[in-house]
């Protein structure tokens, strides 16, 4: 059951809350002096505080309200609070506000009002907890997994990004195939890194080929090597990247742009540990580690017959799918400042601008902006606009205001966390409870 601690010196005041929260089945505790207070929040923890501006007889002024407010702000600044007003200056509350009170509301109070926003801010107090947790949840997984792998600095603070390094990290000591999947830019060849950094070879040769930039001709002679005069231009022999890689790992970068021609002699290695060189009859030996990637669909290259099922297989003992940036929004401000040089300051709205970018380019696009948006700022502070994102609202809709759908919509995404709906609408509570009522929507 949610609490609510009152501070107000009417006793009169701290009974009728009581019982209108009880309605709603929150528990209610009172207390009468702005000291009574403190000592109340210092013993048991709350959701919720509900203050008043004044306490000592004949005194309109709401100092003892700012003073109080504010000293609960230094020791709780999480917890949210309700001033209620009756002889202050409404100024003086606003000020508050923006100062880092949840709201206000004049003495005497709407019932429904003061309901709804107290509800509110629980709701959205409990949710700011339940991330805190899960955020030291994570932070205590990362740490765990820091302590027993290398994950050569690797940023991420999600639950999907924490899965596949996880697993990652795990199979690193297997001889085993892994194929890493998933759209360019989100960070496949470091997950690479940190399988080899793991693995049982990890002080053996690590070569990396980006399968893609190679032209067709050339594939076969940079994988396998090629004796002299093989081809043109071939005036010595010279050894490929398998022999390289010979008791270590072979890191193939886009894996689906290998050549039919190629597929087959690679099946051929995975099988055998067997090669030639490009036109040479002597079989060659050699143990190496294979690690690929691609941001192709290899399912449908082998239906369209442009891509070796069974090679599909050998490569894909296992595979790990890294999603992308949009799928995993609690890594983009910490890889942000990561990225960043040290002591830059990114403002909470440069943020929320961040977090809401769709980011098609992924971890590559964010680190390319970045670079853009310090060269842009120089010495001061980075906004949205160096970084050439989109403003506010503008993926959404050319029209900055939400229909009746898009504010329904975002109701039920925040569980009707006014707070939230209105932070992800770009209104204030007051314009989004007044659409409400405009709208006649009803929590279901």
């Amino acid at each position: 059951m949610p609490t609510i601690l009152v501070i107000d010196d009417n006793q009169a005041i701290c009974n009728a809350l009581r019982v209108l929260f009880s309605l709603r089945d929150i528990d209610t505790r009172c207390a009468s002096s702005p000291d009574e207070g403190l000592a109340a929040l210092a013993r048991e923890p709350v959701d919720l505080v509900v203050q008043d501006m004044n306490f000592s007889t004949d005194t309109t002024s709401g100092d003892e309200g700012v003073v109080l407010f504010r000293r609960i702000r230094e020791r709780y600044p999480d917890l949210p609070v309700i001033l209620l007003t009756a002889w202050t200056h409404l100024e003086t509350a606003v000020e508050l506000v923006r100062g880092g009170a949840a709201d206000y509301l004049a003495k005497p109070w709407d019932d429904n009002k003061l309901l709804t926003s107290a509800e509110n801010l629980i709701a959205l107090h409990a949710a700011r907890q339940e991330r805190q947790r899960l955020r030291e949840r994570r932070e205590l997984a990362r740490n765990k997994l820091a302590q027993k792998y290398d994950l050569g600095g690797l940023i991420y603070a999600s639950d999907a990004m924490g899965e596949i390094v996880s697993i990652a990290a795990q199979v690193a000591h297997a001889d085993v195939p892994v194929l890493i999947t998933g759209p360019n830019g989100v960070g496949k060849e470091r997950i690479a890194d940190l399988i080899q950094a793991n693995s049982a070879v990890r002080n053996g040769p690590y070569v990396k080929l980006n399968v893609g930039a190679l032209p067709a001709e050339l594939m076969e002679s940079e994988l396998f090597g090629a004796e002299a005069g093989a081809f043109t231009g071939a005036t010595r022999s010279r050894a490929g990247r398998f022999e390289a890689a010979d008791g270590g790992t072979l890191f193939l970068d886009e894996i689906g742009e290998l050549p039919l021609s190629g597929q087959v002699k690679l099946l051929r290695v995975l099988q055998t540990g067997e090669f030639s060189r490009l036109g040479s009859n002597e079989t060659r030996r050699v143990r190496v580690r294979i690690i690929s990637a691609t941001n192709s669909d290899l399912g449908a290259a082998i239906e369209a017959g442009t891509f070796r099922e069974d090679l599909y297989y050998r490569l894909n003992v296992i595979e790990l799918a890294v999603p992308p940036l949009t799928e995993r929004r609690e890594d983009i401000i910490p890889l942000a400042h990561a990225l960043l040089p040290a002591g830059t300051v990114i403002s909470r709205s440069l943020e929320q601008s961040l977090v809401a970018y769709s980011w098609p380019g992924n971890v590559r696009e964010l680190q390319n902006r970045l670079a853009r948006a310090k060269l842009l700022a120089g010495d001061r502070a980075i906004t949205a606009a160096d970084f050439g994102l989109p403003q506010r609202g503008e993926e959404r809709t050319a029209s900055a205001e939400p229909d009746r759908a898009a504010i329904a919509d975002a109701l039920d995404r925040s569980g009707w966390v006014i707070a939230e709906a209105a932070e992800e609408l770009g209104l204030s509570r007051q314009a989004l409870y007044r659409r409400i009522e405009k709208y006649g929507l009803q929590k279901t």
